[in-house]
């Protein structure tokens, strides 16, 4: 068989291209090699494949460079949840081809969704190899309607999250949709996102321990045992005087060889116990690295063993390490979950530092015997616990590689469920990312921001992106702004989101979280994005804000009232002063029509290289005069690159003229033009075009236009007239368009007649 495919993929490559359409998938993915050698492109194949099995029209299409990969990532994904049948086209089916395995490489993002079937199945024996490949392609983790599920199913999503994470790539977590959400499911993908485990979970990997744990145990183990012989050889040496310092080269090495070569006491275990009696003391199991599998009575007995110094680890957080010792060769408790999930739930905020680090990035289970023992937290059965009845401490977890993004959309957040998620947080070093939509936080936002201010206070910390957003705001936007980079300076992006101020009236936040008065420490913010809830924008409440923010790139203001006409001058001076380094500036539905002045005075500033007047209503009450000055501002702005003008009701007419901006006489430098949402028609957009090729012409063919964006214009009205300017437009730059159906905006057509 290999032979016979050498054969072929040697064939010339005119043959080998019309040998192509007609392979299996097996088959075509195995001639990929071969193709590129020929200087063939397999693309167009698997885009026909894509159409022909899938029968969907993929999201963002156009910014798809690799069919391939997206098709059987898309496969893998439809045949893991049933919904693709392989015998239903002659490409999917071939004996050599196991769907999931060879697909598996090639699946960078996985979305788990209802009853987590898919966990199970990606756990099962049969699907090693499967979970293999994941581990080291998968990077984004996502789950979707989430329903309640047994233990049994639970089981196996541990499995895979800590394969998946612990032990794999994943740095990217999403949960979303999930209205009533099961706290012991979100609280263990929490947990284990933030590369938490219990001490005493043996986790079970296809019938025995997980493997890469155990190696990675007997790897430490190792090297503590030879750095426990050198200690023994340094001490006997310094102990023995004179005498030992006769010793010869060949002896010194015979006490190092004895030494590494006797009785060794097994290693030392984490907290896991239970008290069988009164008057025996809360120990640590211990358990050879060889010995076959404990009884559950064995397993939850207590025995004290000698302490041995351990060394004291790196936080390793983020990244992989070895994980800390666990028991060995038993099974985890049908319990373990339940406890593990409802301790991380109740321990509060007043002792995280205690439970899960310090701020000094020193984690409470690396402790020497020359410190104190950690208090017994107790295990299942035990009676002496750290807190309440049925809780364990999180001093008892292991701490292994955690993700770097966590997303959680539409996932209503209790109280205490945001308490858990703040002491989580506190120590989770390797988070870069995190995103809370539509989680009902109201007051619980200060939960949160206690979490991430410890975090912050980390020496190691890599947190930089915020972004919340929400049905109701507790406070005033402009205020938790504040609060939140009071907190947390070191944020690069921050995004605050609301739709609507809150529905109780004189509602205001805790007093531990007004921020009004406190000044606002130097930040590094680059990116700041305000959506407010139909509320004033008040330049004197933005302004420190921007003081403190002299590394500002971006700024995005939607939703705002202006209170007064002088607000976005004093604005404008207040960005020209403040945030020297501004380099896009977004407005979107905020009402500029009766603000020409201003606007003019944004498209000459010689700083921003994009403008965005989204939902502006630019042209509702301006006169031609006022098109024509922003054509000739923007024909002398030699810095701006992008201009975002869509829902500004520009018409045809305003459209064509807006081509004279590449003028002969123009030394303007824009690139991007985005026009969607502006009422234009086919007739429109052939006029503009023309246009557009006549300055090509007396320019000698150099543009620096690359890029026009077209989306929810009324293009279907006359679909023959549409087809020759898009034609023609593509030519001269990249066109981004949609099928839209323009019947839904008859309203607007109205309004501009």
């Amino acid at each position: 068989m290999a032979a016979l495919e050498r054969d072929v993929w040697a064939l010339p490559g005119h043959l080998l291209r019309g040998l192509l359409p007609l392979l299996t998938i097996f088959h075509l993915e195995r001639a990929e090699d071969a193709a590129r050698r020929a200087g063939l492109s397999t693309q167009p194949i698997w885009r026909k494949l894509w159409d022909d099995v899938m029968k969907t029209r993929p999201p963002n299409s156009e910014s798809i460079t690799c069919w391939r990969k997206k098709f059987l990532e898309t496969f893998f994904s439809n045949v893991l949840h049933g919904v693709l049948d392989v015998s239903s086209d002659w490409r999917l089916h071939d004996r050599h081809f196991s769907p999931l395995l060879h697909s598996s490489p090639h699946v960078s993002q996985l979305t788990l969704c209802n009853m987590l079937q898919g966990a199970v199945e990606l756990t099962a024996e049969h699907n090693h190899k499967v979970l293999e490949n994941l581990a080291a392609s998968l990077r984004v983790l996502k789950f979707q309607h989430l329903l309640s599920c047994d233990q049994s199913i639970r089981r196996s999503l541990v499995l895979l999250l800590h394969r998946l994470i612990h032990h794999g790539s994943v740095s990217h977590v999403s949960m979303c949709s999930w209205p009533v959400p099961d706290t012991v499911l979100l609280v263990l993908i929490l947990t284990m996102s933030a590369g938490f485990w219990r001490s005493g979970n043996a986790l079970a990997c296809h019938g025995s321990p997980c493997g890469l744990c155990r190696e990675e145990d007997k790897a430490q183990s190792q090297e503590s045992a030879q750095e426990g012989a050198e200690r023994d050889c340094s001490a006997e040496r310094e102990g023995s005087g004179a005498e030992n310092q006769k010793r010869s080269p060949k002896e010194a090495h015979a006490c190092m060889t004895s030494v590494l070569s006797g009785p060794r006491s097994p290693p030392l275990q984490n907290p896991a116990c239970e008290e069988t009696s009164s008057e025996v003391p809360c120990g640590h199991t211990s358990i050879q690295g060889g010995s076959s599998p404990r009884s559950s009575s064995e397993q939850l007995s207590c025995h004290p063993i000698p302490q041995k110094t351990r060394r004291r680890q790196k936080p390793a957080v983020g990244r992989k390490r070895r994980c800390l010792r666990r028991s060995r060769g038993h099974y985890a408790d049908p319990e373990d979950l339940y406890d593990f999930v409802f301790t991380v739930a109740r321990e509060d905020n007043s002792g995280l530092l205690d439970k899960i680090g310090t701020t000094e990035g020193e984690n409470t289970e690396n402790w020497t015997s020359s410190s104190p023992r950690p208090p017994c937290t107790g295990h299942v059965g035990c009676k002496k616990r750290g807190g309440p009845a049925g809780t364990l401490s999180l001093k008892s977890a292991h701490r292994f590689r955690s993700v770097s993004t966590l997303e959680l959309f539409s996932i209503p957040l209790t109280g205490e469920t945001c308490r858990t998620l703040s002491n989580l947080l506190s120590s989770w070093v390797s988070l870069e990312n995190l995103v809370l939509s539509y989680n009902g936080l109201n007051a619980n936002i200060s939960c949160i921001l206690s979490g991430l201010r410890a975090l912050s206070r980390h020496p190691e910390c890599r947190f930089r992106v915020l972004r919340v957003s929400d049905m109701f705001s507790h406070m005033p936007c402009m205020e938790l702004v504040r609060c939140v980079l009071s907190a947390l300076p070191q944020l690069h992006t921050l995004s605050v989101s609301f739709d609507l101020k809150n529905q109780l009236e004189g509602s205001r936040p805790e007093a531990s979280l007004s921020c009004s008065e406190a000044e606002i420490p130097e930040s590094c913010l680059e990116v700041l994005e305000i959506r407010f809830p139909r509320e004033p924008l008040h330049t004197a409440f933005l302004l420190p804000v921007l003081k403190a923010s002299k590394s500002l790139q971006q700024l995005s203001l939607d939703s705002a009232t202006l209170p007064c006409p002088q607000e976005l001058g004093l604005l404008l001076e207040v960005l020209k002063e403040c945030t020297p380094n501004l380099r896009k500036l977004s407005f979107h539905d905020v009402n500029l029509a009766d603000h020409q002045k201003e606007v003019l005075l944004l498209l000459q500033d010689p700083g921003l290289q994009e403008i965005t007047f989204s939902f502006c209503r630019l042209f509702e009450s301006s006169t031609a005069e006022f098109l024509l000055e922003i054509i000739n501002t923007v024909k002398r702005n030699s810095s701006l690159k992008s201009l975002k003008l869509p829902g500004n009701r520009l018409g045809n007419h305003r459209l064509v003229a807006l081509a004279d901006i590449f003028s002969e006489d123009s030394s303007s430098s824009l690139c991007q033009l985005d026009v969607s949402s502006n009422c234009i028609k086919p007739d429109g957009l052939l006029e503009f075009t023309k246009k557009l090729e006549g300055h090509i012409q007396q320019r000698g063919g150099q543009l620096p236009f690359t890029h026009l964006r077209l989306f929810q214009n009324w293009l279907d009205q006359d679909a023959e007239t549409a087809q020759e300017a898009l034609r023609r437009l593509r030519a001269v730059c990249s066109v981004v368009n949609d099928a839209w159906d323009s019947s839904q905006a008859f309203a607007d057509y109205i309004s501009v007649m």
